[in-house]
């Protein structure tokens, strides 16, 4: 481990006293009922949780994607959430930075305290932005949609929500087709919203496609792919 990967994970206890100084305990226990109390929270608003974490995020500029990934893991073992949101960010700012060998140690975050806080954002704005840089992705992406564990499930349906005009239908009509006999709300919700976001570029394509699919999609599915049609 390098000099730069060491500072970039020692300055964890440094961002725990910045988090520490703006967080509300008496704000903590609705965060965590938000999250079904799967997890324990400072008390820390998404606004003061950014300025906070400024700096921790920034120094990531000259790390190589192992430190980047090093940080996150220190971030992960934290146990209050606000770590796992910060290591998120510091992910999805310096993507870029990150590659194809990156990705079994984000799958290692997908599928450690998962929920859909995290596994979404790491689907939209750290898997997918991977998977367009390198397009040798897309095969994990076919094994991830049918794995066991429905967060790395949902982020194989999820992936593309950045694509825009870019978004492969094909693709997406497969990880549907694959997943949407799942009895899993999660699964359910994340296969008519990546549906739903693909109808604002594409909305013949998707309309066509739920029509023809009929009963195959749950109502759930069905109502959030057509939310806006």
């Amino acid at each position: 481990m390098t000099d730069v990967s060491v500072a970039l994970a020692d300055l964890v206890p440094g961002l725990r006293t910045a988090l520490e100084a703006v967080a509300v305990p008496t704000k903590a226990p609705a965060m965590a009922a938000y999250m079904k109390d799967h997890f324990v929270f400072l008390g820390v608003a998404f606004p003061e949780r950014k300025r906070a974490s400024k700096s921790f995020v920034d120094a990531g500029r000259v790390a190589s994607a192992a430190q980047l990934l090093d940080a996150a893991d220190t971030c992960w073992v934290q146990p209050e959430r606000e770590f796992q949101y910060t290591a998120v960010d510091l992910l999805q700012r310096w993507v870029a930075t990150l590659d194809v060998d990156s990705v079994p140690r984000i799958e290692r975050l997908i599928r450690q305290k998962s929920w859909w806080d995290t596994v979404d954002a790491i689907a939209a704005h750290v898997i997918g932005p991977l998977v367009a840089e390198h397009p040798v992705l897309a095969a994990t992406m076919d094994a991830w949609v049918d794995d066991p564990d429905i967060w790395i499930a949902r982020t194989a349906v999820l992936h593309q929500l950045g694509y825009g005009a870019d978004t492969d239908l094909d693709r997406l009509f497969d990880v549907v087709d694959r997943r949407c006999g799942d009895t899993e709300f999660f699964m359910r919700k994340a296969c008519g919203w990546a549906l739903r976001n693909a109808a604002r570029q594409h909305p013949d394509a998707v309309r066509t496609y739920v029509l023809q699919r009929g009963d195959q999609l749950s109502g759930l599915t069905r109502r959030e792919a057509l939310k806006h049609l």
